[in-house]
């Protein structure tokens, strides 16, 4: 999965979901996440759904009844991180027989054999498009039986669930607009574990965003693995392109660029971004869209994987070198200030130390602002691992990504070095990690900024005038 596809890797220590319930005898349920914002957005959802039901919430795995993790199956790292948290929670257990143990998102459809019967690690395991199923599935385990759903829905999209916002700061927010994905893309397991690609009605997206702004919040991000080919056209059926429908479906559809437009008209004080794009399908349409609106950040998470066309051929990407690069172009031509980020696959199946210069040679071109590096991991029952052999060596891979990774660091020193001098309007987000005597925001870019804290609070838009930098954070003073 990419940039939500923006995959924070959060798997080195997952997230602890908090609910709120009015009902204060519910049974304790700790939740944790790992993965991509669509597994955070997700657990949102996961949340709203047993706030309903009267559930409340620990921080003490102790305290828990019910236990669940949302879980991601990008990388192996990220499946073994899950397992040993399943480990740890199963010694917990052994004090607390009762307590029930879930596994939640995309490791629950591919591994639920393994999970619930070979290693007896869980309870509970609930693919991404049954979480409406999770009261009963918990009923069903206080009965005795080990419970599962893992089906797959083509319509599915939740759009009726007012998400809880958790651990929120009161400023930004994530509202998810498709789910699944269509692209079949060699190396991704997403298409397996989430499905059909499929389009939120646009009339709940944009009531859910007009809510978030009248509860306070500053920011919305919208969410999707490929946001480029939001389409709705209609309650009925699997998406389809644009160029496919007919006249009276294309006069009632909405693409995404109409999308962002209606959600970035309800308020000039409310930042709208979005993740992630995809290459073959990010339009001019769109482009002109973003640079109309001041309020929408100028901003792109725009995936490459590879620099080489033949790799991307048999990643099945669909487009190439010269086409990525056409983007590129298009993007600073319409919108001069945007900051680009990516996703750089090192070693993919067959890549040549030419092809791997190829990558090298496209960060130079365009020197992304920052990027998100790994070196190929082969993920089970992708078409990937059907089709091709893993075939580059293991320090091979180390040693490109390395390389990748040391180029990607020198651009996004450079680039941060480009803003220092300039003034930026900034969206306060939170305290400085560092200290509480600073600030932390980001820029319409982006980028993030950290500031002294004078007499401003969280949820501030303020200029700030940027005096110095890192290679991954400006540093400031407000004007």
């Amino acid at each position: 999965m990419e940039g939500v596809n923006k995959v924070i890797d959060e798997a080195a220590q997952g997230s602890l979901t908090i609910i709120e319930s009015k009902n204060k005898d519910g049974r304790k349920v700790y939740i944790e996440s790992y993965g991509c914002q669509m597994n955070f957005s997700d657990s949102e959802i996961v949340a709203s759904i047993l706030t309903d039901k009267g559930f409340t919430t620990t921080r003490n795995l102790e305290e828990a009844d019910v236990v669940f993790v949302n879980t991601c199956s990008i990388r192996e790292k990220a499946e073994t991180t899950v397992r040993n948290r399943l480990k740890s929670f199963n010694k917990a257990k052994k004090q607390k027989p009762e307590m029930i143990i879930g596994v939640l998102g995309c490791m629950a459809e591919r591994l639920k054999s393994k999970l619930l019967e070979e290693e007896k690690l869980v309870d509970i395991v609930v693919g991404p498009d049954a979480y409406r199923d999770l009261p009963n599935l918990v009923n069903q385990v206080d009965d005795g039986k080990k419970a599962v759903n893992v089906i797959l829905s083509k319509e599915e999209t939740y759009a009726d669930i007012n998400p809880v916002r958790l651990l929120s700061n009161g400023v930004t927010a994530f509202i998810s607009i498709t789910r699944g994905c269509d692209n079949m893309c060699t190396f991704c397991v997403v298409p397996f574990t989430r499905g059909r690609e499929r389009s939120r009605n646009p009339e709940s997206i944009i009531n859910e965003a007009k809510s978030l702004f009248n509860e306070g919040y500053k920011e919305v991000t919208l969410l999707g693995q490929n946001v480029d080919s939001y389409l709705w056209y209609g309650e009925e059926g699997l998406k389809k392109n644009y160029e496919n429908l007919s006249e009276e479906e294309k006069s009632k559809s909405t693409t995404f660029a109409q999308l962002m437009e209606k959600v970035a008209l309800i308020s000039p004080k409310l930042r709208v971004r979005f993740s992630t794009s995809h290459p073959k399908d990010i339009s001019d349409e769109f482009l002109h869209i973003m640079a109309k609106y001041e309020n929408i950040c100028n901003y792109i998470h725009l995936p490459v994987q590879s620099g080489s066309s033949r790799v991307l051929d048999i990643m099945n990407r669909g487009y190439t070198r010269e086409w990525y690069l056409s983007r590129i172009d298009t993007i600073k031509k319409i919108i001069p200030d945007t900051s680009i980020s990516s996703d750089i696959i090192a070693g993919f199946c067959s890549e040549t130390e030419d092809e791997h210069e190829e990558t090298l040679s496209m960060m130079e071109y365009v020197k992304y602002d920052f990027a998100y590096m790994f070196s190929y991991s082969e993920r089970p029952n992708t078409l990937a691992q059907r089709k091709f052999e893993d075939d580059v060596d293991e320090q091979i891979k180390k040693r490109r990504l390395s390389e990748i990774i040391e180029l990607q660091n020198q651009h996004s020193l450079y680039r941060n070095q480009q803003h220092v001098g300039k003034t930026y309007e900034v969206l306060i987000e939170s305290y400085s990690k560092k200290s509480k005597e600073d600030l932390y925001g980001r820029t319409p870019q982006n980028s993030g900024v950290v500031f002294p804290k004078g007499n401003h609070k969280i949820g501030d838009y303020i200029n700030v005038h940027i005096d110095s930098c890192t290679g991954g954070t400006l540093i400031g003073t407000v004007v």
